[in-house]
């Protein structure tokens, strides 16, 4: 089949490399390399410091000059939020002046409004993933005038809170590298995967380790100092250890050691990646039954309690370590593949731009 030029909208705040800050840059990270490798010519318009394999073009984090009485209003956002805003207003302007020339077809996969807000002022296609539940900020983009973008999803579950607002959603499940992602031994310490934010629930991971008797690993970027200090760190010692901020290679060794993966949000997880990464290894998960995880999920790879109830996934950990490894393989196999998820980028791509 015939190559396409795509341009890939990344996230502008943090960088698209390892380690990554979350599960949206490693997605792009491995879309973007996926279809390279497919023959398509792919540019990355991203945040400085991104990974330079991937074709990046940096989307500069400038701030533009606002005089002293623009800055008195008391409109005035923050100095962070009016830098990513004028760096996808660039971007968004310059695609409108020759994206057409340049490209085939523009894939959003960021989480900023501009790129769909200003969709119809491109002369060529845009397709734009839902990473997360609705936002205020998108709603908004969505409704400003006729919306041209052709959206995907990355769940069920993250297709149906959005459809309200939008017809026609295709569900594209995350997928992972099932070369990198490989099974290891297991018998080792829990382990935990993920930023240090509350929504992600580090800490209701700690504490049911400590109830259930059994070790944990925690891994992950330190996004939420004051989260960590308070509610994380005080909790550390003896038989539970954070072991920093770690790639992906390293990562997945900790996974395939691990008798169980605990995923713990606070929040509907639009897609839970950790939890993929972890089937993928081989090692089933335990945790909350939240938001896209029990689409994700299945009784053969792991066990899911109510969220929040932390007594209740202690005492779910010890049946979730006693659960098959080679099931918990072969359900990523069957649901978690990332060349299955990169053919339907692919065939979506193809038909937005016939």
């Amino acid at each position: 089949m015939s190559s396409l030029r795509v341009a890939i909208i990344a996230s502008a705040r943090f960088p698209i490399r390892q380690p990554f800050a979350g599960g949206l840059e490693a997605h792009t990270w491995a879309l973007a390399r996926a279809l390279r490798r497919n023959g398509h010519d792919v540019t990355v318009f991203a945040g400085p410091g991104s990974d330079p394999e991937l074709g990046v073009r940096e989307l500069a984090a400038v701030t533009p000059v606002i005089s002293a009485a623009a800055r008195a209003d008391v409109s005035m956002p923050p100095e962070s939020f009016l830098t990513e805003h004028h760096a996808y207003l660039r971007l968004m302007l310059a695609l409108a002046d020759r994206g057409d020339r340049d490209f085939d077809v523009i894939h959003n996969n960021s989480l900023h409004y501009l790129p769909v807000a200003m969709a119809g002022s491109l002369r060529l296609p845009v397709v734009s993933t839902l990473h997360t539940p609705p936002t205020p900020w998108l709603e908004s983009a969505i409704q400003a005038g006729p919306c041209p973008v052709a959206f995907s999803a990355v769940s069920r579950h993250t297709a149906q809170a959005w459809r309200h607002a939008i017809s026609g959603i295709r569900v594209i499940p995350n997928g992972v590298d099932l070369s990198l992602w490989r099974p290891g031994p297991g018998g080792g310490p829990l382990l935990w995967s993920g930023r240090l934010v509350p929504e992600k629930g580090a800490d209701l991971a700690i504490r049911a380790a400590r109830l259930a008797g059994m070790p944990l690993n925690l891994v992950g970027q330190i996004t939420d100092q004051a989260y960590y200090r308070s509610r994380v760190e005080p909790l550390l010692g003896g038989s539970v250890r954070y072991l920093g901020h770690v790639g992906h290679s390293e990562l997945a060794v900790l996974l395939g050691a691990a008798r169980a993966c605990l995923v713990t949000p606070r929040w509907d997880e639009p897609y839970g990646l950790v939890a993929a990464e972890s089937l993928a290894c081989g090692t089933p998960v335990c945790g909350f039954a939240r938001g896209a995880l029990p689409d994700l999920l299945d009784p053969a790879s792991s066990v899911l309690v109510t969220p929040g109830d932390v007594a209740a996934l202690a005492r779910a950990l010890p049946i979730a370590a006693a659960l098959s490894r080679d099931d918990a393989r072969a359900r990523a196999v069957a649901c978690c593949s990332h060349d299955t998820m990169t053919s339907q980028y692919e065939d979506l791509y193809r038909e937005v731009a016939a």
